[in-house]
């Protein structure tokens, strides 16, 4: 299978194979069939969380890509591109930096396409085309200061009114905290997650939720996501699995965040059987304030060889707590409950689709966590898929200094990656504990930031000790040292290829990976990791491997420690101070660099296709198959799961 597929802009897009789907047995076919039909069900739910325009945006665009005859020219090309990007970011702003598109393409192309229009044309209604409508799509794509920004973390700002998601209508920061606040101290349940599947809209003077739930905000959908889950369930391998998706379907009728936290403990024990699945709302890296979730799907199945390395991890969890360099106090006592599995993704949808994780823990409710434990997961195929496309595309040869460093990179890179991913997940999602009345929300907007680094320094710090090569999860610390180069690599130069000149760094893993690589350059005085210009190049070298694993272990000491405490001051000074600013110059000069090598910065993937096979009425069989282009997926999503009525 070729896993390149095509490239625009900054975004290339490849395809994942599925090892092991055609030996299943057709139950199980089955199942990954309705499981995966349930994850691309909830595709309209992201778009508008994104914007609640964003809709009528995506219907727009595509009539006129499906309408137009006359394909050519540069403005052609430029509306194709943009329309590609919105369909990659679920809307009009960049999926990393939430900053919205430029067209390329002028307002008098624009308006000569939509004057070709009309109703009935690729589902378009009298909604769509009305002055009212037209007016407010034309400033979403020309109008640069009418919602320009999805997610703003700016401190000085009023995060919720500078922010132009679908979270929130009418209401401004301060209203959405006082209610917040109110909802947590009136509730006898102080531990759920209060926002997480609601907007919160202003209705006269009075605040109020809408809930996601059949029947109320995203019905449509949800009941299309509730229906394939009830065609699942009768395939589902075992009683757990059965039990789980049926509190999952209780929780999407009613929308109670009790039923949500019952299902996350049910589905934290379900261990047993090839195939398991994320489904909801998740995810709150989208809002500024991170309590509202995003919608996403994975559907996965376990890769039984790479899950070997990954159950010795979780097997050696506690060893790992207590082999920390965190303070004692902040360590839990014992481990309850965590595992991890390498599994290959079959289908992604929502927030994971079409640009997908390398790697999930779940759940995110901190109590579940310590009480009950977690489950993590690493997408093997994804990363693979990854790896082999990055190694003809000269982008480690252009930032690494010697080619000793290049072969480490070619001869490791994917194993010492999977451990990482696999390190990060369980032991770092899955480690630590808040102190007696600190709360998940303490840290506010810089919450996902420090956890996310507190995951990546655990990986960091023990992946260079010997007792990697005692477990057999690496074969020698040569791996260990390719992913150090990496690491550093990327959070001082290679990422910054993702931004623009002038902006700051706002993605919460983006700025988790320069505040590690800047603040163990800044500890180690420039001599651990040290800066080297040859021939007019930046390069970074590490000179003591083992000083830096100490200053990782340094660094993880105090992420725990804010963590634990919910020290919002000392989050707020340190992600300030070494993961938000770009040296102007150096960035000019990586820009520079990078555009030369013609690779796109950001990676998305194509979903495999499934047909049901009929034999004398029944279904026989469920066949798998890549052949698919962007466009033609994107536009089958559109018609298939387009199932939310536009506002």
């Amino acid at each position: 299978m070729e896993v390149f597929a095509e490239k625009f802009d900054d975004i290339k897009i490849l395809r994942f194979e599925v090892p092991g789907f055609e030996e299943l047995d057709l139950n199980k076919k089955l199942f990954i069939y309705h499981l995966s039909q349930a994850t691309l069900a909830g595709r309209d739910i992201l778009f508008d969380q994104h914007g609640k325009y964003n809709l009528l945006l995506r219907d727009i665009l595509e009539a006129i890509y499906q309408s137009t005859e006359n394909k050519v020219g540069e403005d052609w090309k430029q509306f194709t591109n943009y329309l590609k990007k919105v369909w990659f970011a679920s809307g009009p702003h960049h999926h990393y930096s939430t900053d919205k598109f430029k067209p390329g393409f002028s307002e008098d192309f624009f308006y000569t396409q939509l004057n070709q229009l009309n109703s009935g044309d690729s589902g378009l209604t009298e909604k769509h085309l009305n002055k009212d409508t037209i007016k407010v799509i034309e400033r979403l794509i020309f109008d640069e200061t009418f919602m320009g920004k999805r997610v703003n973390f700016r401190a000085d700002e009023d995060l919720i009114q500078t922010s132009s998601n679908n979270f929130y209508d009418g209401v401004s920061q301060s209203e959405v905290e006082a209610f917040y606040a109110k909802q947590k101290t009136d509730s006898d349940n102080k531990k759920l997650s209060f926002g997480l599947n609601s907007r919160l809209v202003k209705d006269g003077n009075e605040v109020k939720e809408e809930v996601y739930k059949i029947g109320g905000k995203y019905g449509e959908a949800i009941t299309q996501i509730h229906q394939h889950l009830a065609q699942a369930i009768k395939y589902a391998e075992n009683k757990t699995q059965k039990d789980v998706i049926q509190l999952l379907m209780d929780f999407y009728e009613t929308g109670d965040l009790e039923r949500f936290d019952e299902f996350c403990i049910q589905w934290v024990s379900a261990l047993d059987g090839d195939v398991d699945f994320i489904n909801g709302f998740i995810e709150t890296y989208g809002d500024p304030l991170g309590m509202k979730a995003t919608w996403e799907g994975v559907v996965q199945l376990v890769d039984e060889e790479e899950t070997k390395k990954a159950e010795i991890i979780a097997e050696n969890a506690l060893w790992f707590e207590q082999n920390s360099t965190t303070d004692k106090a902040y360590k839990k006592d014992e481990i309850k409950g965590v595992t991890l599995k390498a599994i290959s993704a079959v289908a992604v949808g929502g927030d994971c689709y079409p640009a997908s994780p390398l790697g999930i823990n779940l759940p995110n409710a901190e109590w579940i966590r310590e009480e009950y434990g977690s489950k993590s997961v690493t997408l093997t195929n994804i990363s693979n898929a990854h790896h082999k496309a990055s190694l003809s595309s000269g982008f480690a040869e252009e930032f690494t200094l010697t080619a000793e460093e290049v072969e480490l990179e070619k001869k490791y890179g994917a194993v010492s990656d999977n451990l990482h991913t696999h390190l990060h997940e369980c032991v770092g999602h899955g480690s630590g504990k808040l102190m007696p009345g600190v709360t998940s929300d303490a840290l506010k907007n810089y919450a996902s930031v420090i956890e996310e680094t507190r995951a990546d320094l655990c990986g960091l710090y023990f992946m260079y000790d010997a007792k990697m090569l005692e477990l057999g999860l690496l074969p020698h610390l040569d791996a260990a040292k390719a992913h150090y180069n990496g690491y550093i690599r990327n959070g001082l130069l290679t990422q910054i290829t993702r931004i623009k000149l002038g902006d700051d760094i706002e993605q919460a893993h983006m700025r988790n990976r320069q505040l590690i690589a800047a603040w163990v350059f800044a500890a180690g005085n420039g001599e651990v990791v040290e800066k080297i210009i040859e021939n007019g190049k930046t390069f970074f070298r590490i000179n003591d491997f083992t000083k830096l694993r100490d200053l990782f272990g340094v660094l993880l000491k105090e992420i725990q420690r804010i963590k634990s405490e919910g020290d919002v001051k000392a989050a707020q000074n340190i992600v300030e101070t070494y993961g938000v600013k770009i040296n102007q110059q150096l960035h000019s000069e990586v820009l520079k660099r990078f555009k030369k090598l013609q690779v796109p910065p950001f990676t998305g993937f194509l979903n495999p296709n499934f047909t049901l096979v009929q034999k004398d009425g029944n279904i026989s069989d469920v066949v798998m198959d890549y052949k698919t282009d962007y466009a033609e997926q994107m536009l089958k999503y559109s018609k298939e799961y387009g199932n939310l009525q536009r506002e």
